[in-house]
Order: structure tokens, then C-alpha cells, then sequence
């Protein structure tokens, strides 16, 4: 493993020049890789690891909208698209991407499959680690790890296809057979990170959930709809808002951070820009780190995942989702975003 300093603090990870593709082939040249779900990881994990050369399956439900887009996608049933329980029965390796709510659903039929020396793939810690919760309890003769890519399905396979890789965590949660770690970091590669780091099923859940809560999601939305509605009540209109608070962000700032750094970017703002987000940046930070804290220990208790697991079980779920999604996509702020999307060089209308 690569020693990196992260600020002071050094890190063994896993990079793609210790342990390239090939080494990856190798390891899983016997495996039949079964990706169970098609929804939100599932896509970009199995086309990325079958363009790496990774015998890979699908399962999924016949007949579904998910079981379409995987033939849109090139899975061919009968020969690497199949029903769930087929695909449990053939794969070596079960890769479980359902949602966590599915994954507790499906674990019994899951579980009849896990025969000696198979192994079990998450990308999330939440099922086993909150299993008095959910129940999932593996035997103890498989293995049973995980591989956490840092972001989206979507962004995995763009970024594969771009010749890139996104980060992503792995961890081991049982050994059976003492390949664990070699199929973990051989299929790591092959879903196409960028780089590997280490963590613990509690760890990768814990921070996954914040995270989802905190600064990837929850906070920003938060922040951004309260300096939008500030700039709106102060007589600003909603294009000047939005820009001020969203467009800017997103479309120009945060992909330079992304390559250099926030310290970068303090160094190359204008001087009055500068001054005042050295002068706030710390006032934000104590406001929050409350709020954080309180999040945490949230996830920490179980009660995030609980709430989940009950929200997510009801059977009207996917309509009150709905509702506050539909909330979101019309209140003024995001109106405005579409509005401002469309007037994107990229997506006017050329002449011809």
C-alpha cells in the first residue's frame, strides 16, 4: 500500500499503479460477479467492471423498469441478465446494491444463497453494521466486505468513461476464506476507483450518513435556500439570487477547488472576495459544527437508520417522496435554476 500525508496525518491507500487492472483480472479470472439491483450503484459498477473484463451478471426483477434499462444497457437475459434468485444461485461473488430498505426485504432469499466460500459485496455499511436493525447476519463461512465509490452510480461511470476514477473506501467485515482482502481491492479497481482507502463497515456508515445529511446534501440545500431567500427579500431578483448563490458555486468555483485546493482559490479571488470569506469562513464553522455534532450522534444511535428503515418500508413511500421532491423542484429558488440552466451556452440552440 501507498503511505499519502493527509495534512500532517499519514494514510496507507491502494492505487491503481500497485495493484493495476491486470493484477484485478487475475484475482476475479474465476469469479461470476453478480450485481443484484440496477438502480442507483448497480448500473456504473457492473458496465465498468464488464468493460474491465470482469465476468459479470445481473439480477434483477423481470418485467421491471430496471430489468428494461438493463437490456437498454446491453445485458442480454439468459446469458448475463437474469432473474434475482438465478443470479444469486450462479454468482461467486453477490454484489448487493439494492436500497437498504430492499436489502432487508430480499435478505432471506439473499441468505439461502451464500454457500461456503462466496462472498458478500456492499457498497454501504448500513445493513450490517445496524443489523439488529435490518437482520442481516451473514453465515460465517462466506466473506464479506464492501467497496464505497465517493459518489454517485452516474458519476462512476462518467468519470470510467473519461479515463478517470472516483475515490472510493473499502473494508472487511469477515474472512473466510483468506482471499477477503485481494477480492475486495481486485473488484475496488474494476468498479473503476481512483484510489483505495481503508475504513471499517461502522466508519464508512457513519460517515456516509453524515455526510448524505451534512455538507453533500442536507446543509448545502439548507444553505443555499437561506441566502437565496435573504437575497430575494432584499429585493434582488431571482436570476441575481440564484447566480449569487448556486450557478457561481457550482459551475465555476467547486471544479476549481476540486483541482486546487481551497487555498488556491482564496490566493487567486479578488482581494475584497477574499478578505471576506477569511473574515466568515470561521463564524459559519462554529454555527454549524453544533448542528454536526448533533447529526452524528444521530447516526451514531441508530436513530438516523431507523428512521430510514421505517420511512422507507411504507408501502406509500415512493408518493410522499414525491411530494417533497415536488416541493423542492418548485419552489422559486430551483424554477429559477432551470431557468438559468437552459441559458447555458451548451444548451442553446445552434445556427445552422
Amino acid at each position: 500500500m501507498a503511505k499519502i500525508n493527509f495534512g500532517g496525518v499519514v494514510e496507507d491507500v491502494v492505487t491503481r499503479e500497485e495493484f493495476p487492472l491486470e493484477k484485478a483480472q487475475e484475482v476475479l479470472k474465476n469469479e461470476t460477479v453478480a450485481v443484484i439491483g440496477y438502480g442507483v450503484q448497480g448500473p456504473g459498477q457492473a458496465l465498468n467492471q464488464k468493460d474491465n473484463g470482469i465476468h459479470v451478471i445481473v439480477g434483477q426483477r423481470k418485467d421491471s423498469k430496471t430489468w428494461d434499462k438493463a437490456v437498454a444497457d446491453g445485458w442480454v437475459p439468459g446469458e448475463t441478465l437474469f432473474e434475482i434468485e438465478e443470479a444469486l444461485e450462479k454468482g461467486t461473488i453477490i454484489c448487493y446494491l439494492l436500497s437498504d430498505a430492499a436489502q432487508i426485504a430480499l435478505w432471506p432469499t439473499v441468505k439461502k444463497h451464500l454457500t461456503a466460500g462466496k462472498a458478500l459485496y456492499f457498497s454501504h455499511g448500513f445493513g450490517i453494521t445496524f443489523n439488529e436493525q435490518t437482520g442481516i447476519i451473514p453465515p460465517p463461512d462466506v466473506d464479506v466486505f464492501l467497496v464505497a465509490p465517493k459518489g454517485s452510480g452516474t458519476s462512476l461511470r462518467r468519470m470510467f468513461l473519461e479515463g478517470r476514477g472516483l475515490n472510493s473506501s473499502f473494508a472487511i467485515y469477515q474472512d473466510a476464506t483468506g482471499k477477503a482482502r485481494d477480492r475486495v481491492i481486485a473488484l475496488g479497481i474494476a468498479v473503476g476507483s481512483g484510489y483505495l482507502f481503508e475504513t471499517d463497515f461502522k466508519k464508512e456508515v457513519y460517515s456516509d450518513l453524515t455526510g448524505e445529511r451534512g455538507t453533500l446534501m442536507g446543509a448545502i440545500q439548507g444553505i443555499f435556500a437561506a441566502q437565496y431567500q435573504v437575497l430575494r427579500d432584499k429585493g434582488h431578483s431571482p436570476s441575481e439570487a440564484f447566480n449569487e448563490t448556486v450557478e457561481e458555486l457550482t459551475q465555476s468555483l467547486m471544479p476549481l477547488v476540486a483541482e486546487n485546493g481551497m487555498d488556491w482559490m482564496y490566493a487567486n479571488c479578488s482581494t475584497t472576495a477574499q478578505r471576506g470569506a477569511l473574515d466568515w469562513w470561521k463564524k459559519f464553522r462554529d454555527a454549524t459544527a453544533p448542528v454536526f455534532k448533533e447529526l452524528y450522534e444521530s447516526v451514531a444511535s441508530g436513530k438516523e437508520s431507523q428512521r430510514s428503515i421505517d420511512s422507507n418500508s411504507q408501502p406509500d413511500y415512493r408518493e410522499k417522496l414525491e411530494e417533497e421532491l415536488k416541493e423542492l423542484r418548485e419552489s422559486e429558488m430551483w424554477q429559477a435554476g432551470a431557468a438559468v440552466r437552459s441559458l447555458r451556452p451548451e444548451n442553446q440552440p445552434t445556427e445552422v
